[in-house]
């Protein structure tokens, strides 16, 4: 199945799973992704920006923020970019837990994905958050007559 895809498709593809937050693309351009992405690409062609590494796009964003004294869980995703195309199977896509001093709690890294295995945003939240531990009941104690 074909993997690559234009701005239009890759930009619903990824809202479809949740990602409708503002991202930052190669550390700039902090907007809604389809608005980070062109207006990155714009300055990109117009020599404003650096050549893209091994033509990969970092895009990184926030899925999960509490506060500043809260963890928090953010995304980073290398996407290749060529031709005008987004490749989704040659992405890597890095999910941290970290705490409200930027200590990493938990990562997930993943690779070769598709539009069927890219994760949704409360999919790769939970990969990195810690299970609710299981309470016991405590017995009561006390003389039984």
């Amino acid at each position: 199945m074909e993997q690559q895809f234009d701005l239009d498709t890759f930009a619903k593809i990824l809202t479809d799973k949740g990602y409708d937050g503002y991202f930052h693309t190669e550390s700039c351009c902090a907007d809604k992704l389809k608005d980070s992405i062109s207006e990155f690409l714009e300055a990109w062609n117009n020599g404003k920006e650096a050549p893209l590494l091994a033509n990969h796009l970092h895009l990184s964003t926030y899925l999960e923020g509490n506060g500043e004294d809260k963890p928090k869980v953010e995304c980073n995703m290398w996407v290749r970019y060529e031709n005008g195309k987004f490749n989704l199977q040659e992405t890597e896509m890095y999910i941290r837990r970290t705490d409200q001093y930027g200590g990493l709690m938990k990562q997930s890294k993943l690779t070769n994905l598709s539009v069927s295995s890219f994760p949704t945003v409360k999919e790769a939240i939970a990969q990195v958050s810690e299970k609710p531990k299981e309470q016991v009941a405590p017995r009561k104690r006390g003389f039984r007559m």
